[in-house]
């Protein structure tokens, strides 16, 4: 695809779209990219990102990761910060699957160690944490106990004995972010969401059974200060969000702004998709608080998953979790709104940073890193597609040109219904599988979706997070066993 007029290159790897690209745009937008994945980005992603500057309040540039493509209002991996006195909140900046994150455990199993059981480990975890479309958790809890969850998040599910402690120390925000208000959410969000607490979701959420190869190591520091220590050491990395929850929030919401937004506060758009209203507005605040509940909701969420993966790998192996060295690294969060303070032009102001498929990517030293990541920059967790690997980077002072925010996947490159024209579910199960790869799937169709090609190089993409000075690549794994939606 030929890169639109106008559009500047200021280096190997950041692109610039003027202001004077289209009217009213209030800042300029910047896409971190190789000329590789340049030339392949999704058109879409272009009339997006400069539609994204037109918003009120907005700060700096509008920005796009290596892994963006077109999506609802805001381009996937997009960022966009806005001042939280003058400026709007977004669902189309946060995404329908409020808190979509990943998490990655540790084990001190070698790959030697598990192949003999890994067929009986990925039919256990897809017995044990529900996965597919409309998929409900083990967990039975009331109405009233979930509106607790979305209050306290993973912090409930540990104080209930899902989980160790440990665990919220090693999650973004510390598994609980403050301020969530149950009664800004919907009755038709809570029914959708009670019982979900503990499962996988659809799309393009899944758990794998990964390897740390010696020869994918590529900072040894770094993957040490992490827990990979050994060679050809196993992990355990999963990918889902607030299920129906989050995704009602943001329905809800977006209905009241299309509603307030031009007729109460004067805002014109250029797309319906990117309906808003004013941050500190009382449906702007009404929506944040509600948001947060999404936020709260999937780390518990992911919590619980935790919890049964460890009894999984406790029923194989004959050990507890603890022997077996199933520590969290980190759970991450992408698809998120964060109030965050930065210097604008020497001054300190409140920004509400918007990270639609783009994770929080904080360097050494920052306020909000656990203390054991001090150090080394928060680890920073990129899936890629099924068939090929995920990365674990870290977090770097020079990730402050994009409100310290990094990729978050490898990102599409065709459309579900096209993955499923090309791709015939079965014959990939069996191809993964002779290739390593044993998958446990709830739709044939799904897994079609969600086949290789469907998606960019996730090498390329961490090659330009690299380059662009967004993250530091620590450490690559491959998927030995995989559990899909």
């Amino acid at each position: 695809m030929p890169i639109p007029k106008g559009v500047e290159r200021i280096s190997d790897t950041i692109w610039e779209i003027p202001s004077s690209f289209k009217e009213n745009m209030k800042v300029p937008a910047r896409i971190f990219a190789t000329e590789k994945i340049m030339l392949d980005m999704d058109q879409g992603v272009f009339e997006q990102v400069t539609n994204v500057a037109t918003l009120p309040g907005i700060i700096n540039h509008v920005y796009c990761m290596p892994d963006a493509h077109q999506g609802y209002g805001f381009p996937i991996g997009g960022v966009a910060a806005m001042d939280a006195g003058t400026g709007v909140i977004s669902p189309g900046g946060i995404g329908f699957d409020i808190n979509c994150g990943m998490r990655l455990v540790l084990t001190n199993l070698t790959f030697d160690d598990v192949k003999p059981h890994l067929k009986e480990l990925v039919d256990l975890l897809f017995q044990r944490v529900p996965a597919g479309v409309g998929s409900k958790g083990f967990l039975k809890i009331s109405k009233e106990q979930f509106r607790e969850v979305i209050a306290k998040g993973a912090r409930w599910c540990v104080n209930e004995g899902y989980g160790w402690r440990e665990d919220l120390e090693r999650t973004e925000e510390n598994g609980c972010i403050e301020g969530a208000d149950p009664s800004k959410v919907s009755e038709r969000a809570i029914d959708r969401g009670y019982n979900q607490i503990g499962t996988l979701g659809s799309g393009n959420h899944y758990l794998e059974i990964q390897v740390a190869k010696p020869e994918h190591i590529f900072d040894q520091g770094l993957a040490h200060a992490f827990g990979i220590t050994i060679p050809n050491q196993v992990v355990i990395m999963f990918h889902c969000g607030s299920r129906g929850f989050g995704h009602q929030v943001a329905t809800d919401y977006l209905q009241i702004f299309l509603r307030v937004m031009e007729k109460k506060y004067g805002i014109k758009i250029l797309d319906r998709e990117l309906a808003c209203a004013p941050f500190n507005s009382p449906e702007g605040q009404d929506y944040f608080a509600a948001m947060k509940g999404g936020i709260n909701m999937s780390y518990a969420n992911r919590q619980v998953i935790l919890h049964r993966i460890r009894e999984v790998f406790e029923r194989v192996f004959n050990q507890s979790a603890e022997k077996l060295g199933m520590n969290m690294v980190y759970d991450v969060a992408h698809n998120t709104a964060k109030l965050e303070r930065y210097d604008i032009n020497g001054r300190t102001r409140e920004l509400i940073v918007h990270r639609k498929g783009a994770t929080r990517a904080l360097g050494p030293g920052m306020e909000g890193l656990p203390e054991i990541y001090k150090g080394t920059g928060q680890p920073v967790i990129i899936g890629g597609s099924m068939e090929t690997g995920s990365y674990l980077l870290a977090g770097v002072e020079s990730g402050i040109q994009s409100f310290f925010s990094t990729a978050h996947g490898s990102g599409r490159t065709m459309s579900r219904t096209k993955a499923r024209k090309m791709f015939e579910g079965r014959r990939l199960l069996k191809e993964m599988e002779e290739r390593g790869i044993y998958v446990r799937t709830s739709s044939l169709s799904g897994l079609a979706e969600e086949a290789g090609p469907a998606y960019k190089d996730i090498d390329d993409v961490i090659e330009a997070t690299g380059k662009a000075g967004l993250s530091k690549k620590v450490v690559r794994f491959v998927p030995i066993g995989n559990i899909k939606g």
